[in-house]
């Protein structure tokens, strides 16, 4: 079943993804999660009211009881799970994607992830073999939107003194209009503001830097201090400088290590597989304990947890918070984030000055490659760099890291796209290009 990837299940509606398989995900979550009461949301993606009323159904005909929040972001979900005790939770979204696509986020008790190897292969085989057989007592529907109040709350908790900035944000027709201009205060300024699940002007997806040119565009042109942009389900966000300069996410990481070195804390973070060692020794310069781990929430907050990191970054824009319940949100991180530009310019300083502090490798950003032999490809890579070659450290998970004294790379199939990534950085451009080129010509060897 394609629609079940390593992270969650997502598919293009109608084809990977429809009523009928929502409704048996539905039906069988509860048994495979002990659940009694499941947590549902959804985005306003055009197939969304649809998947939801099906998911409903199969949870309801299981017996168990739903507690529904009607329109959510992703994070709001995770919160409402928590404060309320729930048993398990549902956003339907398909986050960054297209229109076209749809998906399920789901998350047992405490807001922990069900992703590949923990329980959602196990759903799929239900989903696929399983028999419905219709509970006798069927599970109440519950109206639970008003959390939206007490999320909001938390989050204006953590807001910090930012009346002093200018601020542009892109809600990218997504569900940060859901609260976001609640929790904001100070002079704002908003595009894309208002909900279209069709996504007209751009896609959802902040990580490619062509959905990001409104907000460029705009933050310099309302002389910004700083420019904001969600992605469409709201747990992720991308960052411009006042320049209008789009800023690689995993630098960002480094930004809220300022946050929090700020506030006189420190301890363990988490990284992705992918990140600058701009980041990771700006971290370490701080204090901070920086440990690297696979891309993906599902993997990301069980490390978390494990450590009792205090936050952990990835190079997609998500950040995960302990005081979260070790579970990302784009608003929150950007509350953080607005937290230090606004120290910043109590001092005369820009946004852009603190990020190029922070920058010292040239940095290819993710590239994709889209071809079909990517285990031939990445097979083709080792032999290179690493029989042949000498390096300093090799990480065989999630692909490969692959770091030499002055030049490191990153290989991996996508989770969720049908893409071979590879993420390079070098002490100067001249030997990242270099690099990147032997790297290229190998791997277009094989499309």
């Amino acid at each position: 079943m394609s629609a079940f990837k390593a992270y969650d299940i997502r598919g293009i509606w109608g084809k990977e993804l429809d009523e009928e398989l929502c409704y048996r995900v539905g039906y069988f979550l509860p048994s495979l999660l002990s659940a009694r009461s499941v947590v549902v949301g959804r985005d306003i993606r055009l197939s969304s009211e649809a998947a939801h009323d099906a998911l409903v159904r199969g949870i309801a005909d299981s017996g168990a009881d739903v507690w529904d929040l009607g329109l959510s972001t992703t994070p709001m979900i995770t919160f409402a799970l928590v404060r309320l005790s729930g048993d398990a939770s549902v956003q339907i979204t398909a986050s960054h994607n297209p229109p076209e696509y749809n998906g399920l986020k789901i998350n047992r008790r405490g807001g922990l992830p069900v992703g590949g190897d923990s329980g959602l292969k196990e759903l799929e085989r239900l989903t696929a073999e399983g028999t419905i057989k219709v509970a006798e007592n069927k599970g109440k529907v519950i109206d639970k939107s008003a959390i939206r109040e007490d999320y909001i709350a938390y989050m204006r908790s953590c807001a910090g003194e930012i009346d002093d900035l200018d601020i542009t944000v892109d809600c990218s027709y997504g569900m940060a209009n859901l609260v976001i201009k609640d929790i904001l205060s100070g002079s704002v300024r908003y595009i894309c503001d208002h909900y279209d699940g069709s996504f007209p002007s751009h896609e959802p997806n902040p990580l490619d830097e062509k959905n990001c040119r409104e907000l460029e565009k705009a933050t310099v042109e309302n002389g910004s201090d700083i420019g904001v942009i969600y992605d469409g389900d709201a747990d992720r966000v991308v960052f411009v400088d006042e320049k209008g300069r789009f800023i690689q996410p995993d630098y960002i990481t480094a930004v809220l290590g300022l946050y929090y070195k700020e506030h006189g804390e420190t301890g363990y973070v988490v990284q992705d597989i992918r990140t600058s060692k701009s980041t990771t020794e700006y971290l370490e310069r701080l204090g901070f304990k920086v440990t690297t781990w696979k891309v993906g929430h599902a993997f990301a907050k069980p490390r978390l947890r494990e450590l009792d990191a205090v936050f952990g970054g990835e190079l997609a824009g998500h950040y995960y918070f302990r005081d979260f319940f070790f579970c990302d949100s784009g608003i929150l991180a950007s509350l953080f984030v607005l937290s230090v530009v606004s120290r910043l310019k109590k001092e005369g300083k820009t946004f852009s000055s603190l990020i190029d502090s922070i920058v010292s490798y040239a940095n290819s950003g993710e590239v994709n490659f889209r071809l079909e032999r990517k285990d031939d490809a990445i097979r083709a890579l080792y032999e290179e760099f690493v029989e042949k070659g000498d390096p300093l450290t090799v990480m065989d998970f999630d692909g490969y890291r692959i770091e030499y004294g002055s030049w490191w790379f990153n290989v991996r199939k996508s989770n969720t796209e049908p893409y071979l990534r590879i993420v390079a950085e070098a002490r100067t451009k001249e030997e990242l290009d270099e690099k990147m080129g032997r790297i290229r010509a190998i791997i277009e060897s094989f499309s």
